[in-house]
């Protein structure tokens, strides 16, 4: 009998049962043809499916073909793939493993070589050290934002449709929701902006037309990131009301992006713990998670029900199934450039490229490569994406 906390199952609010409590966390594969799904996607998450999850998330679907994120993103906005997509969820779901879409809208940061010009809740444009990447945005139409409200819920119809378990919307990274939910962001001054009650109607109103379209069985969880949180933006405060208010509203899960549990520059470990002591949602903990012992302890001290895992999962498919059967040694990825200066500047792009490039070789059957060299992930980027491979997709 295993003894592990991460072994035990779990029942969401919807009664929906989840096996065990590691979470494949969401990672954007950017290896999809004309933004369609094919055979690749159901070979990678039927290998991750066989790997043991309890729940597996899929990589930034996008609703809107106009209004891409990334190379090589995967659109659902119609019927015109759900055959492929049915082979993905048949795939996905294997092993008695739950398999959520998330669904996203990249807004205003929708790099410049995929839009001319994006469009957000307010026309401001990006800033930091990434903004010449990105185009100044225009301000989404009230009629715009109820277009696009329509088409969260319409794809997750289609994934239900295919036989995905569930969808995640995205509220995190700086994408559309949380542009809408930050006041620097939404400087609107109708019914979606202004106080946070305004500032989240449209979160709330995707997860209401999906809950009404897809039923009470059908899971809906949301995802933040505590690297969103500032001051003249998405406050923590702001933050806590977001998640009271979708708990109040019956969402089945919540995951919180951070850092690095074990060595927090935010305070992740104590935010997630207050939160977990707010809300009888089940909460789900992403970032920095590698030892047994650390993701034991973050359920322990009621900091988390499940343990978001991402990275690690591209070196190891079957890490859950290793932990459970005794059989795991932590993964270490000691990726770098050879130059802290160039370490710092450009981690974000090299860690990335490595994981599309790992993910492809499990989509082919291949077993991942471990390297350390991050030169050699900038090249593969380019080799799978061309030029655009070496231009940042996110403001941070």
């Amino acid at each position: 009998m295993n003894y592990l906390q991460v072994a035990k199952p779990l029942t969401l609010t919807n009664g929906q049962r989840i096996k065990n409590r590691f979470f494949k966390s969401a990672m954007s594969e950017t290896m999809a043809e004309n933004h369609q799904p094919d055979n690749q996607f159901a070979n990678l998450y039927g290998t991750w499916a066989a790997g043991g999850s309890g729940v597996i998330v899929t990589g930034n679907v996008m609703v809107d073909h106009h209004a891409l994120a990334e190379p090589g993103n995967v659109v659902v906005e119609d019927g015109g793939s759900l055959a492929m997509l049915q082979k993905w969820a048949e795939a996905g779901t294997r092993n008695h493993t739950q398999l959520w879409m998330q669904l996203n809208h990249p807004g205003k940061q929708s790099p410049k070589y995929l839009s001319a010009q994006p469009a957000g809740p307010s026309a401001i444009r990006i800033d930091g050290p990434n903004a010449k990447y990105f185009n100044v945005p225009r301000a989404l139409t009230n009629s715009e934002i109820y277009a696009i409200i329509d088409r969260f819920v319409h794809s997750a119809e289609i994934a239900q449709k295919a036989g995905f378990t569930g969808v995640q919307i995205h509220g995190a990274f700086g994408y559309l929701v949380n542009q809408f939910l930050s006041q620097k962001d939404n400087q609107r001054t109708d019914e979606f902006g202004g106080s946070i009650e305004n500032r989240m109607r449209f979160l709330i109103k995707i997860y209401q037309g999906i809950r009404e379209a897809c039923g009470a069985q059908f899971a809906i969880s949301l995802k933040l990131s505590v690297l969103d949180l500032s001051p003249d933006g998405f406050t923590e405060h702001d933050s806590i009301e977001v998640v009271e208010k979708m708990a109040e509203l019956g969402i089945d899960l919540i995951e919180i992006a951070g850092d690095d549990y074990e060595d927090s520059t935010v305070g992740f470990s104590g935010y997630a713990h207050m939160l977990r002591q707010l809300v009888n949602v089940p909460i789900v903990l992403s970032g920095g998670f590698r030892t047994i012992s650390t993701m034991e302890e973050a359920i322990g001290r009621d900091d988390a029900d499940m343990i978001g895992i991402c990275t690690p999962m591209v070196v190891m498919p079957d890490l859950p199934n290793r932990i459970l059967n005794g059989a795991y040694q932590a993964v270490r990825l000691p990726l770098t450039m050879g130059s802290r200066r160039l370490d710092e500047k450009y981690t974000a792009a090299f860690v990335t490229a490595y994981c599309e490039q790992q993910a492809r070789r499990i989509a082919s059957g291949k077993q991942p490569q471990l390297y350390s060299s991050g030169w050699r992930a900038l090249a593969a980027s380019v080799a799978m994406h061309g030029p655009e491979g070496l231009i940042p997709r996110r403001a941070q």
